[in-house]
């Protein structure tokens, strides 16, 4: 347009050329540039970059913001009064009388022949007669807009068709006369004055320069009012993180001490339970001499009587009745013997079975060892306590006060071992119970870890979340690959994962079979399953491995509901990662970004 490429058609309109406007700096670039600057240094900040940058990246937002406003226009006279949004006006459009009333071309059909000048639309003006000839042409607000416009009338100026073209001929030449909308095209009485005064406003160009920086001003405040919420959120965030890593420090190193302490106490009750089943078995070997010696001093006293029956018969009625009672004595004895090693063989068999019981016992739950080893020590005492009971029940009667404080001692001490036992039990139920507690607690953080770390974890780390029997995607396409093409491995590997997904989830399939291992039943994969044969001979046996391995994960995690379920995941060593190994990488990465920062 601005290079006079201009032609002209039968009936005195001007062709317009394709070309694109000139006229002026296309100050829409220039806002198009800086909003993407402003945007890219709010991100920024408001993501927490870097609060000691805040001072020079608000002076950068104001300053890319001032070049929308301050850039200068080039046209003749920065004072002239324009009409805003920019218009243009059209005099002298053709038309011709039908029906008693003068008819001209529509608004969408001038907008086609003025499109090459972008106008947002046409208003041909009528009144009571008809068209009047005349049209406004509407290009907007911004600077674009500007540049069209006077592009629009540096065309027709060009053509001889502008508007002082148009106070010379008047109607004395024919075609269209146009040019930018100014104060006294709005101030000139008739159909052009009256529609421009309703739907615009006199501005210059340093008015509509001075309303833009007043936006921009406003904008630039808001930003920085923005981005200082921001940043203070972001210092919030960091202290409370902070606080949080602060304390799960001093969890571990509590946690580390504790178990510490009961690994200490579990060694000194191992030691302390075998001294004193030693001391047990030491004692019954005492008892047992003890009325060996006893019985070996009757049979010699026996022999003695024996010996002396000769000297009198009243002697020898004595003697006869000291016999029986010796032989009373010697029955008695002999029970108490048999007795005694009843009790020995029971304080035996009670002794290995507290080795068993304590063995199954620490491979079940350490934690619980201390009290089963005190149960254990309380349970031997009784069963000896009961055996001295018993022999002492059936020891002769010539001693029959001192077995009765004996005796008496002994129940009492028996009862004692009750009450104490009784105590046990209740301490016994009460650390379980914390102990339960104490794993809800754990199983809890560990939840609440998973939840975290599938937020901020990023890329393949050696600890992280596995989704647990859900198929991998990247893997089927690698196994596909080895037998099809990239692009027909990729299609191949999804429609593979969407089924086999869709197979894994219904709960009437269950490719298992149940096999004993060590004592306990375990699933394995059923190699009979007719899905998983066909599987194999059609893809393979990488597939295959992919598919079942799926299944066995969500066999164990969630066999019930049969979806994918996250886990903590020792990437390095391919198994499931404890709460101390979260914990430690959690650490380890939060170090890590605070050394960075």
């Amino acid at each position: 347009v601005g290079d006079g490429a201009i032609s002209r058609q039968p009936g005195g309109w001007p062709a317009m050329s394709t070309s694109e406007p000139s006229g002026g700096i296309h100050k829409e670039r220039a806002c198009s540039k800086s909003g993407q600057n402003i945007e890219s240094l709010f991100q920024q900040h408001a993501t927490g970059v870097g609060s000691a940058a805040y001072p020079q990246g608000r002076d950068e937002v104001a300053r890319q913001l001032q070049l929308i406003a301050m850039e200068p226009q080039a046209v003749q006279n920065r004072d002239d009064l324009f009409v805003w949004p920019w218009m243009g006006v059209l005099v002298n459009v053709p038309t011709e009388r039908k029906n008693g009333r003068h008819v001209g071309e529509s608004g969408n059909r001038l907008k086609e022949k003025l499109s090459c000048f972008c106008p947002q639309k046409v208003i041909p003006l009528w009144n009571y007669r008809g068209h009047t000839g005349n049209a406004i042409v509407e290009f907007g607000k911004d600077w674009t807009a500007f540049n069209n416009a006077l592009a629009f009338e540096n065309h027709f100026e060009s053509e001889g068709y502008g508007k002082l073209d148009w106070k010379a001929y008047k109607h004395r030449r024919p075609g269209m006369f146009g040019w930018v909308a100014r104060a006294d095209d709005q101030k000139y009485p008739g159909p052009i004055g009256d529609y421009l005064h309703k739907n615009g406003d006199l501005k210059t160009i340093a008015d509509v320069e001075n309303e833009e920086a007043r936006k921009t001003n406003k904008l630039v405040a808001n930003l920085a009012s923005q981005i200082e919420v921001k940043r203070r959120h972001v210092e919030e965030l960091e202290c409370k993180y902070n606080e949080t890593t602060t304390s799960l420090d001093m969890i571990m190193e509590q946690k580390d001490q504790l178990l510490r302490a009961y690994n200490e106490e579990i060694h000194k009750m191992q030691q302390l339970a075998r001294r004193h089943s030693q001391r047990i078995i030491d004692e019954n070997q005492k008892l047992r001499s003890e009325l060996e010696s006893k019985m070996q001093n009757l049979d010699l006293r026996s022999k003695q009587l024996d010996e002396l029956v000769a000297r009198s018969e009243s002697d020898r009625r004595n003697l006869e009745h000291e016999k029986e009672k010796n032989g009373v004595k010697t029955k008695h004895l002999k029970m108490a013997t048999l007795v005694q090693q009843k009790a020995d063989e029971n304080v035996l068999k009670l002794v290995e079975k507290h080795k068993l019981e304590k063995q199954v016992a620490l491979d079940k739950i350490i934690k619980l060892e201390h009290q089963l080893d005190a149960k254990q020590k309380l349970e031997l005492e009784i069963k000896q306590l009961q055996g001295k009971l018993e022999v002492m029940k059936h020891m002769p009667g010539e001693e029959d006060s001192e077995s009765k404080k004996r005796i008496d001692e002994l129940s009492e001490e028996l009862q004692d071992k009750y009450d104490e036992m009784d105590a046990m039990e209740s301490l016994y139920h009460t650390l379980l119970i914390k102990e339960r507690k104490s794993n809800d607690e754990l199983q809890d953080a560990r939840k609440k870890l998973i939840d975290g770390l599938q937020t901020i974890t990023t890329g393949r780390a050696n600890i992280g979340i596995k989704r647990m029997g859900e198929l991998d995607l990247k893997s089927l396409a690698i196994a596909c690959g080895r037998k099809l093409s990239k692009e027909d491995a990729e299609v191949t590997a999804a429609i593979l994962c969407s089924k086999w997904e869709a197979d894994i989830k219904k709960p009437e399939w269950h490719p298992f079979r149940v096999v004993m291992v060590n004592g306990k039943k375990r699933e394995l994969i059923s190699e009979d399953d007719a899905k998983l044969q066909t599987l194999r001979e059609e893809y393979g046996e990488e597939v295959y491995s992919l598919v079942t391995k799926a299944l066995l994960e969500v066999n164990e995690y969630n066999p019930r509901d049969r979806y994918p379920v996250p886990e903590l995941w020792n990437y390095k060593e391919g198994r499931k990662a404890t709460l101390k190994e979260a914990l430690q990488y959690v650490l380890k990465q939060w170090r890590a970004h605070k050394r960075k920062r």
